[in-house]
């Protein structure tokens, strides 16, 4: 159990709409503070863990993600990021961490040309970063996407360094862990899912785990993804959920 209080900080952009819902899925660990950062600041307000949230940050204008880039917050986070923090970036937030260049890769529009917003499985890699340590291996598990730019790709020299440093954090999947076309819902490269860099401390994913950490949701499964990167990162114990159908292997 940590000795002192957990402090996250959720950037908040113009046009992010999952803010709120990622303070309340981490607000839920007794142990953590949550503060809202908006995007002029300049103060990261001594955070030990730094959250991009899904939405459409300025719109979506030019490319997801790449205006945000530029805001004053973000000179911080990559500064954060090159000294080690930790930095999570969910949806259009692992958007913005391509863009910004603290993760490899781009996310492009979906092959269906169509915004997606439904529950879809992935299966978590054994990389052992933060992200996925205390997921139990070959369980798929059920997230919600919602975008329309979430194809993930990278050319053949990016995508084999990422193979080499094992960056993979999550692929699409089946429910049954299989991996074919027909489960990758936006036709990511590899059916990739989510990324961190080689350091192992910037995590981006397209799922959306805040919108399954609560048994009110219907769905606890992204409340997996958050136990192990807040017990992996800060020795928090999971949360336990007042559902039948909750479940988590940290131990």
């Amino acid at each position: 159990m940590p000795n002192s209080v957990i402090r996250v900080g959720v950037v908040v952009f113009p046009g992010s709409n999952c803010d709120q819902d990622m303070i309340d899925a981490l607000s839920a660990y007794p142990e953590v503070s949550v503060n809202k950062l908006w995007h002029k600041e300049h103060d990261l307000q001594q955070s030990d863990l730094v959250v991009l949230p899904g939405g459409f940050s300025f719109g979506d204008y030019l490319r997801s993600g790449a205006i945000a880039r530029f805001s004053p917050i973000m000179r911080e986070v990559i500064d954060f990021a090159g000294k080690g923090g930790n930095v999570f970036g969910v949806c259009n937030g692992f958007q913005v961490l391509c863009e910004s260049g603290l993760l490899p890769g781009a996310l492009l529009h979906n092959t269906s040309n169509r915004f997606i917003c439904r529950n879809t499985w992935i299966m978590p890699e054994p990389n052992n970063s933060a992200i996925t340590a205390k997921l139990a291996p070959g369980q798929a598990l059920q997230v919600p996407i919602a975008h329309g730019e979430g194809r993930f790709y990278a050319n053949e020299d990016t995508l084999r360094m990422i193979r080499d440093e094992q960056q993979v954090i999550f692929r699409y999947c089946s429910e049954y862990g299989e991996k074919a076309d027909e489960y990758n819902p936006n036709g990511a490269i590899e059916h990739i899912a989510g990324i961190c860099n080689q350091k192992r401390n910037v995590f981006g994913m397209m799922p959306h785990p805040e919108r399954a950490a609560d048994a009110v949701l219907g769905n606890t499964d992204g409340r997996l993804i958050l136990d192990s990167l807040m017990h992996t990162l800060f020795d928090l114990p999971a949360l336990v959920l007042d559902t039948h159908n909750a479940h988590s292997v940290v131990s």
